[in-house]
């Protein structure tokens, strides 16, 4: 079982699977080293990427992160403002302070190796880090970064990685579970998740990193609607959000204000937060980096934009959207370098559109069916970030993915909850298309728009 702490996490941009995993696994390393009482005897380190990792990771900063997680820092802690900082005295003095307290000589641009040759066996997201005392190994690991900020040593791939579904109430495995059990226990999916939260940890510690998540995401909004410049990475990709929201707010009053208006106030909170993301700035993975927009712009259109709306409400969206990823997590992938970004962007997708119905006055029933629609009209999406930066098209892709699941929502509260696909089937669907899917439409950068860029 995964819920609300597994899967919102508080890390940095600008990707989940290639920044936040590879610091948090480069930060465990060095943690395991210390703890074995071996550091004072490493002269040198070294990390090998494979797969998308390497394809792409010079884009989505992968480098830069393991610096910072073999200096001890983790994805939830680091400091935004200094993490530049701190991976370019590395670079420039050729040294790093492993663990935050040992002196290492290390050059990010040999002691890094971008393996483009080696097929990693088990996951497309996999790093080997070594630590060397001369020329002896003295302590080696391989890790999976498997989406969403989640990391698992490459051995136990596949094994249970959170709480034993036995240990809570409601062990829910998929949407016909939630569905099931909420007729059986008269609950609401977000109630049924609050009971197994509460099960594991006091009800004020699960509220208070809810009104967390949610401080996060309204700040990582504010701050990206005034953040002027260029994003970096090489593609001169001007921030729109600053912009957008002068002009929103300019025409604030107007008796010309169109009435759709709405979807461009949809679409500023969801580029805000993913152009702060691509600048390597705090996010929430809501499943991942790349679709960290959609259930924060979704949470800010119910805020600003519904009647009624209040702090808990937006709690039972998160409670509820939760439920959906982590069935989308078990059951299929929320990594776009297995599934593509229909792991991405339709399982955020999704998420958000079953947190809006549930909010909104929905039954279960229409809540599954909401979540249902997020996800099928994003089946077959593709992971092709040109440069291999978290850009575009990722940016806008947020942006309409939010605007798809607030029409998702309402589309499943104009019926009674009865449908033809399932939730379960579509996720099963979902998975299949992700196996079926090429490579290089999973996140490598080898091919579509990534490919495609030269104009003729």
């Amino acid at each position: 079982m995964i819920g609300i702490f597994e899967l919102f996490k508080v890390g940095i941009g600008p990707s989940s699977s290639h920044t936040v995993g590879p610091m948090r696994a480069a930060a465990t390393f060095a943690t395991g080293v210390a703890k074995a009482g071996l550091i004072d005897r490493v002269t040198r380190l070294r990390v090998d990427l494979y797969g998308s990792l390497a394809w792409t990771g010079k884009g989505h900063g992968t480098d830069k992160a393991i610096i910072l997680g073999l200096a001890g820092e983790f994805p939830d802690t680091v400091d935004p403002d200094q993490a530049d900082a701190i991976a370019a005295s590395v670079r420039g003095r050729r040294q790093l302070r492993f663990a935050g307290r040992h002196a290492v000589a290390f050059a990010p641009e040999s002691d890094i190796v971008f393996d483009h040759a080696t097929l990693p066996p088990r996951h497309p997201n996999t790093l080997s880090l070594m630590a060397f005392s001369g020329d002896d190994i003295l302590h080696a690991e391989r890790w999976c970064s498997i989406g969403g900020g989640f990391v698992v040593p490459e051995a136990d791939l596949g094994l249970p990685q959170s709480v034993e579904p036995s240990t809570l109430p409601f062990p829910f495995r998929s949407g016909n579970d939630l569905l099931r059990m909420g007729v059986d226990a008269g609950l609401s999916i977000a109630e049924l998740v609050m009971a197994n939260e509460v099960s594991q940890r006091p009800v004020a510690e699960v509220e208070a990193y809810l009104d967390h998540i949610i401080a996060v995401m309204m700040d990582c909004i504010e701050r990206g609607m005034v953040t002027e410049g260029e994003l970096p990475g090489g593609l001169h990709v001007k921030r729109r959000a600053p912009s957008l929201s002068r002009r929103l707010n300019g025409a604030f009053g107007s008796n010309s204000r169109m009435s759709h208006e709405v979807m461009d106030w949809v679409s500023l909170y969801a580029i805000a937060v993913n152009e702060e993301n691509a600048a390597g700035s705090r996010v929430v993975t809501a499943p991942t980096n790349g679709a960290a927009g959609i259930v924060p712009a979704t949470l800010r259109y119910y805020r600003d934009h519904c009647r009624d709306s209040t702090q808990d409400g937006m709690r039972q969206i998160l409670l509820t959207a939760s439920a959906i990823g982590a069935l989308f997590k078990m059951n299929a992938s929320i990594s776009g370098a297995e599934v593509g970004c229909q792991g991405e962007v339709g399982v955020a997708c999704s998420m958000a559109a079953a947190g809006l119905a549930a909010v909104l006055g929905g039954s279960n029933e229409q809540i599954e069916n909401a979540a249902e629609i997020g996800m099928e009209h994003h089946l077959g999406m593709t992971c092709d970030p040109i440069g291999g930066l978290v850009q575009v098209p990722c940016i806008e892709r947020n942006a309409f993915g939010t605007i798809k699941a607030i029409s998702a929502a309402s589309l499943a509260l104009q019926g009674d909850g009865t449908h033809i696909v399932s939730l379960d089937k579509v996720i099963a669907t979902m998975r299949e298309t992700g196996r079926d899917m090429q490579s290089k439409y999973k996140e490598t950068s080898l091919g579509g728009l990534a490919v495609n860029l030269a104009e003729c």
